[in-house]
């Protein structure tokens, strides 16, 4: 079976030169620091990591596969934060979660984490847009976060794509229209 940093080395290619630092550190494309081999880090409050539970079903939902959570996106983001990235890493996330719960609190009276689905999409479309403070550099990172914990995950290797393990035969005549799904080996 592929393992997460071969998917993550093939994620590489999707972003190019824009890719998170902690992406690249992980895929071995960047110097690594020191990292935490032991318990893995604690990055976010009890409200932060709901946050980011909920913003990341928001980027990869729930459809006729599973979405983010069950993917173990937001678990994934708080690993890659708290043991592959440096401090200005997690000041862009924690800054831009910080912008978007705020603006939730006055355009909506309420924290971000309890916001309809679709305030939800308009806070993250604020952020993609650049219009928060410091949703810029939170935007590109969190999204890049959710794509390759998807992507790297069982469920996105084994359920979102079709899992070749041995590729069969090259058949330079298959037709396209017996592509279900994007395939992975």
């Amino acid at each position: 079976m592929i393992d997460r940093r071969t998917a993550l080395a093939g994620i590489v290619g999707m972003f190019g030169a824009h890719l998170f630092a902690p992406l690249a550190r992980a895929a071995g494309f960047a110097p690594i620091p020191a990292i935490n081999t032991g318990k893995p880090a604690t990055v976010f409050t009890d409200p932060q990591r709901d946050l980011v539970a909920a913003l990341s079903e928001r980027v990869m939902p729930t459809t006729d596969t599973p979405g983010a959570i069950t993917a173990g996106v937001p678990e994934y983001i708080e690993h890659m934060l708290g043991d592959w990235a440096v401090d200005d890493d997690r000041a862009a996330i924690l800054g831009g979660l910080a912008a978007i719960d705020a603006r939730s609190m006055a355009d909506y009276k309420a924290p971000a984490v309890k916001a309809s689905p679709e305030q939800q999409d308009a806070l993250l479309t604020l952020a993609m847009n650049g219009q928060l403070p410091g949703s810029a550099a939170f935007f590109d990172a969190f999204r890049q976060l959710v794509i390759a914990g998807y992507f790297t995950s069982e469920v996105g290797i084994m359920q979102e794509r079709e899992y070749l393990p041995v590729p069969g035969k090259y058949d330079g005549a298959y037709l396209y229209s017996n592509v279900n799904k994007v395939f992975s080996s």
